[in-house]
């Protein structure tokens, strides 16, 4: 029996079962990666504020270069699309300059920026 029949209630109690205990599994994963991505914006708040105190522009796109060819190499490495993994990291740096925008402007019009 296949799951594609999942909503009807006729799936075999074992299929069932594997099921949910996967989709188990996947929700941990996502709570993990909510966790740690909770973490990694704490310390690029860090970093922008850092930057802001000395006029450090937003964006480094030498750093972001060599994050984005580490991170391929990582998702390579893990048997996860390069491609894939390049998307969610550029979408990750363009919310941590957005952030470091936004804090270099609460800093020099004189505002503090909560952590």
């Amino acid at each position: 029996m296949t799951t594609s029949n999942i909503g009807t209630g006729d799936v075999d109690p074992d299929v069932r079962q594997e099921l949910e205990r996967l989709r188990d599994s996947i929700d941990n994963i996502d709570a993990a990666v909510v966790h740690l991505l909770a973490e990694r914006f704490k310390a690029t708040q860090q970093v922008g504020r850092l930057k802001a105190v000395h006029q450090l522009p937003p964006a480094d796109p030498a750093r972001e270069a060599r994050q984005i060819e580490r991170l391929r190499r990582l998702a390579e490495n893990a048997k996860l699309d390069p491609a894939f993994a390049e998307k969610f990291l550029n979408f990750i740096i363009a919310e941590v300059i957005r952030h470091h925008e936004r804090i270099a402007e609460d800093t020099a019009n004189g505002q503090q920026t909560e952590a």
